[in-house]
């Protein structure tokens, strides 16, 4: 009797290993030890090849047309010079919206979290009207990203707390969710209702700043936009590991001696800064912290150390790319990026969202 109680959980045991076995595993430094294939190799390094060609190539589009401009005249000088702006506005802001995504959905554990779905970004997009409209930022640019980090924060406290209720401890991914949905609608509503209470200048300046736009701001901003970005970039860097390790759960990261709580507060910190950073920098540009981490993930896998500045790389290309794109397909009309990102979002959400519905995903 004492065997056939034993025996079959055993089996079962068993049958888990077995089924396991060939699935990545974290070792002691947190990183999946599963060897990495030879293609995997050759994707990065081809990866890393076409990316400066991709750059290069955005500079050949624009308004103007298609090709360098006349460097002999000043125009043609400047709208080289604008065009290297967008460039680097364009890397900044899809490096910080990628590299953030990559954060939300790890620690969640879901594939749909990125910083609009947690309504982080409508948090922050909400502190930076508040600081568009006060005229603020017009005063001192540089209040422009601490505004909205600051919003951005107190957004996502929000959002916690109002997951935590009724949960016993954690609150669950799904609570999340749903309730930084809840919470980013409110903060559409209030932005709308200051639009509409707004003068002329500021509703035209509020306006095309929610649409997204890659406009160069001031150097000043640009400076610290871009020391905000690299040092939360480095810093989820280095958490990366961790990061692995909480792939597998609470209780197994525990085993692993990671400290979960304060990872997944240092990330959460870390991927609102760089939401934040990029909302003051371009506005509300939508899909890019959910699109680019997932085409990132099925190239080069599931490893973190890899994927977070791979899909930094991926993020600052992709949104160039669909600046080219907005500035070229109705000229002289320039489209907001965002609503191209959006036009290319919204139905790749809408595939993730129906291949989840028919497989669970981790709670």
């Amino acid at each position: 009797m004492l065997l056939s109680r034993v025996l079959p959980p055993l089996q079962v045991w068993k049958t888990e290993a077995m089924k396991q076995s060939s699935t990545p595993r974290v070792c002691r430094d947190n990183s999946f030890t599963s060897k990495q294939p030879q293609k995997a190799r050759l994707r990065i390094v081809l990866f890393l090849l076409v990316i400066p060609l991709l750059l290069a190539l955005s500079l050949l589009f624009g308004p103007s047309g298609i090709g360098l401009p006349d460097m002999n005249s000043p125009a043609g000088g400047a709208i080289l010079s604008l065009r290297y702006s967008r460039l680097l506005m364009g890397m900044m802001t899809g490096a910080a919206l990628s590299a953030s995504g990559v954060v939300f959905q790890a620690l969640l554990r879901n594939p749909l979290a990125e910083p609009y779905v947690l309504g982080v970004s409508g948090g922050a997009g909400l502190g930076a009207t508040i600081s568009i409209l006060a005229g603020s930022s017009v005063i001192l640019s540089l209040s422009l990203p601490v505004v909205a980090f600051v919003s951005a924060v107190l957004t996502l406290m929000v959002v916690y707390g109002i997951a935590r209720q009724g949960s016993s401890g954690q609150p669950s991914v799904y609570s999340l969710i749903l309730s930084g949905v809840i919470v980013s609608s409110i903060c559409s509503s209030i932005i709308m209702f200051m639009v509409s209470t707004a003068s002329v200048e500021g509703l035209h300046n509020v306006i095309w700043w929610m649409l997204g736009s890659l406009q160069p701001v001031s150097t000043g901003q640009q400076l610290l936009s871009l020391g905000l970005i690299v040092s939360a970039l480095f810093g989820i860097w280095l958490l990366s590991p961790r990061l692995n390790a909480l792939a597998l759960g609470r209780e197994m990261a525990h085993y692993q001696g990671v400290h979960a709580d304060l990872i997944i507060v240092s990330g959460l910190l870390c991927a609102t800064l760089l939401a934040a950073t990029a909302v003051s920098l371009s506005g509300m540009i939508g899909f890019v912290g959910l699109i680019v981490p997932h085409v990132m993930r099925a190239l080069f896998g599931p490893d973190n150390r890899r994927l977070v500045p791979l899909s930094a790389l991926g993020g600052g290309t992709f949104l160039v790319l669909c600046d080219a794109v907005a500035r070229t397909l109705m000229a002289p009309v320039e489209i907001p990026v965002g609503v191209v990102t959006a036009l290319a979002g919204g139905p790749f959400f809408l595939i993730i969202l129906q291949r989840r519905m028919k497989q669970a995903w981790i709670a």
